[in-house]
């Protein structure tokens, strides 16, 4: 199995309560709940996440996370970040979806 095709089965797991809707996108397949976009796992294998763009410098400074890029040179901007695959490993993959689904929720709230 491929790393993303693994990934893909673990997130669809792990988001499997929230009733997600894959959508090719982002280089990868794209989780939307509720129509909006949370994680992506990229053909690479590295997750990306939406995120809430004043949580980026704590993100940024876990192991594994960097600043997310379309392509291979034009940034996305605070409110994504990718994750390397090392990162998502066992427990990892849990701890790196808590804060994108914590924005998504924040953005209900609003």
């Amino acid at each position: 199995m491929t790393a993303q095709k693994d990934l893909v089965e673990r997130v669809r797991e792990a988001l499997s309560d929230r009733d997600p809707r894959e959508v090719p996108m982002f280089g990868g397949v794209s989780f939307m709940v509720e129509g909006r976009m949370v994680v992506a796992a990229r053909r690479d294998g590295e997750l990306l996440l939406r995120i809430d763009p004043t949580a980026a410098k704590d993100l940024l400074a876990r192991p594994g996370c960097h600043p997310a890029l379309m392509g291979t040179d034009r940034p996305m901007g605070d409110g994504w970040v990718s994750v390397e695959q090392a990162a998502l490993q066992g427990a990892g993959l849990d701890a790196w979806l808590e804060p994108a689904l914590s924005f998504h929720e924040a953005q209900d709230a609003k």
